[in-house]
């Protein structure tokens, strides 16, 4: 069993800390650690980034949604280091190049692979979309205004478009990779015209929905740096540094001359924004972003021999999609217990000095139902082992679709409308893992038990 598949909570006779302890003493020292750690910091700087991003107050018994980078300039520039996506994607790229390439070796079908994928990554986010429909109904019922509710569920479904994003470059991967095993870096040049082209086509001349096609052009340049990484193209510091360079400086003139914001985070503000859809200067900020990290790999790798920040890794890995998933739905609620107290606790005027002493205060408040939803719903990350007979290719491929599109949905529209619960989007996702196969079904040979 490998660290990324085993879990910490396994054995209920072995505390959590303990069973992290065991799985991290049991790593084999030719793990790339640094791609577990470059994860889980990722998902931690989103996490404690959307927390801080709320500057919410109450006037008249009524929210007043805030934004931290609509209501400080100063700080767009600091997103070219906490837009963390495309780190995602370069050590997805790293990760999913290994997989694939043992699922080859072991003669394993596209579609038992995509499965596999699928159900560590599509299977967590059911059960929130089920607690999101069930209190939606259970809200609308009792008389909760559907503005409200669209709001409020379209803050907490914030990572679900992040996911749908990755679950379809995960999809693309294999052949990704065999562009890359024949065409090298001309595939990450490649990516990046056809990037810019985008963004040419969808800003300069108005078709817009082109610019949608970045989803796949962008993240996917990022992530075939990762195929770079794992094939050792990028071991020197020279190479390393001028990937970083180059990115950087690309980054630099394309906001300088270009139609492009500081912000590298989408604003509702903003008439363009490089996140919504993804413009090619996230493609360059990837570059310079992997360049940088790995200019720090060495450091970095010898930290993650030690026993202790080693076993902090592998312990907060074990539930990061479950922390990921769950941490806005955790702000929600309690600036929902905020409104039903009167907007006790939300009176500190935001960028004041009051309010960045009391981050700290903030960010606890918010750990408590964030660590009790990770405690309930954590077991749903690591599912059970799958030994059914390899699907069709295109089964886990229609899993895809439907989710991706149910989860792209709501987070742009939310649960609710002016008719009440927006069911059938918030269906998508689960009929897709049922229907992709991705989920086990009663009749569906079980795994062999020991």
């Amino acid at each position: 069993m490998t660290v990324a598949e085993s879990d910490p909570c396994e054995n209920p006779t072995v505390s959590f800390l303990d069973r992290a302890r065991e799985v991290a003493e049991a790593t084999p020292k030719s793990r790339n650690r640094v791609v577990d750690l470059v994860r889980v910091t990722s998902i931690l700087v989103v996490v404690f980034g959307h927390w801080l991003m709320a500057a919410v107050t109450f006037e008249g018994g009524e929210i007043v949604p805030g934004h931290l980078l609509e209501l400080a300039d100063w700080t767009h520039p600091l997103t070219w280091v906490f837009q963390v996506m495309p780190l995602f994607f370069f050590v997805g790229g790293y990760s999913n190049a290994l997989s694939w390439r043992s699922a080859r070796r072991r003669d394993e079908p596209y579609g038992s692979w995509l499965r596999a994928r699928l159900r560590r990554l599509a299977l967590p986010v059911v059960p929130l979309l089920l607690v999101w429909m069930i209190g939606g109904w259970i809200g609308l019922g009792l008389g909760l205004d559907w503005e409200i509710l669209q709001l409020a569920s379209q803050v907490a479904l914030v990572p679900t478009w992040f996911l749908a994003a990755y679950v379809v470059i995960v999809t693309l991967a294999p052949p990704a990779l065999w562009l890359w095993e024949r065409a090298g870096w001309w595939s990450i040049v490649a990516g990046l015209a056809l990037a810019g082209l985008a963004d040419i086509l969808s800003i300069g001349a108005g078709i817009v929905w082109v610019g949608f096609l970045n989803y796949v052009f962008v993240w996917g340049t990022v992530h075939q740096i990762g195929y770079a990484w794992v094939d050792d193209q990028l071991t020197t510091t020279g190479r390393r540094a001028v990937l970083a360079l180059v990115g950087l400086g690309t980054t630099l003139a394309l906001v300088r001359f270009g139609p492009y914001p500081v912000a590298m985070v989408g604003l509702d503000t903003a008439q363009i924004t490089n996140s919504y859809p993804p413009r090619v200067t996230l493609a360059f900020l990837g570059l310079f972003q992997a360049g940088s990290i790995l200019l720090l790999e060495p450091m970095l790798s010898r930290w993650m021999r030690g026993l202790r920040p080693w076993t902090a890794v592998v312990a907060i890995s074990s539930r990061i999609m479950t922390l990921f998933l769950w941490h806005l739905t955790a702000m929600v609620f309690i600036i929902g217990l905020g409104l039903v107290a009167d907007g006790w606790g939300f009176g500190v005027e935001p960028l004041t000095a009051a309010w960045w002493l009391t981050r700290p205060i903030w960010f606890a408040v918010l750990i408590v139902p964030t660590l009790l939803l990770v405690l309930i719903f954590g077991r749903f990350e690591r599912p059970e082992s799958d030994e059914r007979p390899a699907p069709a290719w295109w089964r886990p491929v229609i899993a895809v679709a439907l989710v991706c599109s149910g989860l792209g949905l709501l987070a742009a529209i939310g649960i609710a409308d002016e008719n009440g619960l927006n069911g059938l989007v918030l269906s998508l996702p689960i009929v897709g893992v049922v229907l992709g196969g991705v989920s086990h079904l009663p009749w569906e040979r079980r795994p062999a038990t020991v």
